[in-house]
């Protein structure tokens, strides 16, 4: 659950006024769930997106340790992302404030021209440099549900998030990749096996699902058996969180990964 606006300590919001200048409106973000606050402000001197979290008592927490990573990777992603503007910290909290993003979810379904962009994005994602800053392993991320997570290792930048509500398209037809809080190092068919739920989720049958990602070279280089072990680990992965929280959202998570591994499987 979110914290309220109001509930965030005076000196964090003295010092984000003093970037933004006096806030009129505060309209909290409809999605998400990876920090405390996430609003959009209208200031005086326009719209800024605000994320904020707070730490442990002791050290940064999950979601602080998230926007620590989105900061640190916003520089080499700012053609993908919306850019960030400032930072503040104080009294247990972190808060980074980025360009507003006036846009709508992406539409993943068959035959929507959505696809299409979505195709261009991942392409120049997996072409672009991975900056030396840190971010998640590839491999240490499922190092628990897979025997050998060696092959889950590489040098490609990886969003690894790529959902509908993270894929923000403007009026102009420009496309914003939102969220970057698991941002990744790892192979570079990670970023597909990870998308494919989510295409599946938009109404894909696997194998259509399958067929598209097979447009990237990264995808088809893949060795079968280094896929096969990641769709199983992927499913076990999420089988296993919905076991310990009964989440709707978690629970279809589980059931989409499921179906691409009983398909990749022929189970």
């Amino acid at each position: 659950m979110r914290t309220d606006w109001t509930d965030l300590p005076k000196e964090l919001r003295t010092q984000i006024e003093a970037h933004t200048g006096s806030i009129d409106r505060i309209v909290p973000a409809p999605t998400g769930n990876h920090a405390d606050i996430a609003s959009t402000l209208e200031t005086s001197d326009g719209r800024v997106f605000v994320k904020a979290a707070r730490k442990l008592e002791d050290r940064d927490g999950p979601e602080v340790m998230s926007l620590r990573r989105e900061a640190a990777v916003n520089p080499a992603v700012c053609e993908y992302a919306p850019r960030l503007r400032w930072q503040a910290e104080t009294e247990g909290w972190l808060a980074l404030g980025f360009d507003h993003v006036q846009g709508r979810p992406a539409d993943f379904s068959a035959g929507s021209p959505d696809l299409e962009i979505l195709a261009k994005t991942v392409h120049a994602l997996q072409s672009a440099p991975c900056p030396d800053v840190p971010m998640l392993s590839g491999g240490k991320r499922w190092q628990k549900f897979a025997d050998d997570p060696a092959p889950f290792e590489g040098v490609t930048l990886l969003h690894t998030d790529l959902n509908e509500d993270n894929f923000l398209i403007t009026d102009q037809g420009r496309a914003f990749v939102i969220d970057w809080a698991f941002v990744t190092r790892g192979a570079a068919w990670l970023e597909l096996a990870l998308l494919i739920p989510w295409l599946i989720k938009a109404g894909h049958t696997p194998q259509a699902a399958d067929e598209w990602v097979s447009q990237f070279t990264s995808w088809g280089d893949a060795p079968p058996a280094d896929l096969d072990m990641f769709s199983a680990a992927f499913a076990e992965q999420w089988r296993t969180a919905s076991q310990v929280r009964d989440d709707a959202w978690i629970t279809r998570h589980a059931d989409l990964t499921a179906r691409w591994a009983a398909y990749r499987l022929k189970e």
